[in-house]
């Protein structure tokens, strides 16, 4: 009797070890799994921000490539106009990429290719050989990366798709700042294409080291969290297409690209008409301080606008954003002739606007799930080369046509405004109908 109490005693000892032996182990595995995350997270701000520049300080070279190339500016503007419209262009193929070959070799080829660009754009000795390696190698470079990464971390995060979605975008939205200046003073010191060369190779190396360690997460890793709205089957590319879902997403993020593209293609040019170009402003000259400024809402609003979306929903933060945007705008335009209050709107201009580059991804892997998130967004996005042809040269075409600005900016407005309206009276409840229609779907096998 007694012999079996102990062993019942011993038996229950072990019992116990185990179960706090499970526990322990469960712990480690969340922890390592949130670790892990957050390691692929910093890596792809790293390669967002090594991708960055070409874009965003690409006016710090143009009139280097005028003098050595003897061509005109909107001869030398291509060359970042090609940039735009390869990098949206064929973002749809570079997202299927992604998808069928994984986020580490497309992400590392694309930083390198970003790089290249760059290097051999110091050797350009005509504008053919400008628009191939500026704009074409790192069009394609800076695609790649940046689908590849989008579709990495709403993968790694479907509990803080936003947040996290934001984050990365914001590394490319305002990751020049940390190198504009280094960039200006290497010029100044050893010229343009000692400045290329040695950049180029920084941040081809950079972005595809971090890219190196960058992978796809497991069912593993991403655990249990995904959230229940969330298609975690995944829709098809072309049954995406099919959805008038995606072609309302479509057609509001073509309207909000199309002011923002507007603002930062004609900021110069306006400014100047305004008369607050050269105005002193806190100690600065207010057309380079606003530019400053913006880059950095610019990069402040996606993470922000990413945490409130992830607590507020995405259509009500779409809705507040948009409308923000209209506001910003239109208070602008009408404190237009006061040069420190247009440096301080135009900032909260671009906090209104930069957001979309988080919203619209998170929405739409929400909405057909992440299994090919990387090829639906590559579609969605093709939406901002849209908005880079009307921004760009029709708004051109339009104030040569009218003598003002203004008219442009009504249009802005009210864009803008109807994008901020169209999210809760259309999106909202056409993606719950959209969501409850796949789930009765998937409940009838």
């Amino acid at each position: 009797m007694s012999g079996s109490f102990g062993a019942a005693a011993v038996s229950g000892s072990d019992q116990s070890r185990f179960a706090r032996w499970q526990l322990q182990v469960r712990e480690a595995s969340i922890q390592y799994r949130i670790s892990t995350r957050w390691i692929q997270l910093v890596l792809g701000l790293i390669a967002m921000v090594s991708i960055s520049s070409p874009q965003f300080v690409w006016t710090l070279f143009t009139q280097a490539f005028q003098d050595s190339l003897h061509a005109t500016l909107p001869a030398i503007q291509i060359a970042f106009s090609i940039l735009i419209l390869v990098q949206t262009g064929l973002s749809p193929l570079q997202g299927y990429i992604v998808d069928k070959f994984g986020a580490r070799l497309p992400i590392s080829l694309g930083c390198l290719l970003s790089g290249i660009g760059w290097i051999i754009s110091a050797y350009a000795t005509s504008l053919t050989g400008l628009y191939l390696s500026y704009g074409l190698f790192c069009g394609i470079g800076t695609g790649l990366v940046y689908i590849g990464i989008i579709s990495l971390v709403v993968r790694w995060f479907p509990d803080r798709r936003g947040f996290a979605t934001g984050l990365v975008a914001a590394g490319y939205g305002s990751g020049a700042a940390l190198t504009t200046f280094p960039i200006d003073m290497v010029m100044r010191t050893a010229g343009y294409q000692h400045t290329l060369i040695v950049f180029g190779i920084i941040f081809g190396v950079v972005g595809a080291a971090a890219a190196l360690a960058m992978r796809m997460p497991t069912a593993v890793d991403v655990g249990a969290s995904e959230p229940v709205t969330s298609l975690e089957s995944g829709v098809e590319p072309k049954q995406m297409l099919r959805s008038s879902v995606f072609w309302l997403m479509f057609v509001m993020m073509t309207m909000m690209s199309t002011g923002g593209l507007m603002m930062i293609s004609q900021f110069s040019a306006f400014s100047r008409d305004f008369g607050v170009a050269n105005v002193i402003v806190f100690g600065q000259v207010a057309l380079p301080l606003a530019l400053t400024v913006d880059r950095l809402t610019n990069g402040l609003t996606r993470p922000f606008f990413g945490w409130v979306s992830d607590n507020i929903g995405r259509e009500n933060t779409m809705a507040i954003a948009f409308l923000m945007e209209a506001a910003a705008v239109t208070s602008m335009v009408v404190f237009r002739d006061n040069a420190s209050l247009f440096v301080v709107l135009s900032g909260l201009v671009f906090f209104g606007w930069g957001e979309i580059f988080t919203l619209f991804p998170s929405t739409l892997t929400d909405t057909f799930g992440s299994k090919f998130a990387t090829t639906n967004y590559g579609l969605l996005y093709t939406a901002q080369g849209i908005g880079s042809v009307l921004g760009g040269p029709l708004a051109a075409f339009l104030h040569d046509q009218t003598g003002s600005w203004l008219p442009l900016f009504a249009i802005i407005i009210a864009i803008d405004a109807i994008a901020g309206i169209l999210a809760l009276a259309a999106l909202k409840p056409k993606r719950r109908a959209y969501s409850a229609m796949y789930q009765q779907k998937g409940a009838n096998g």
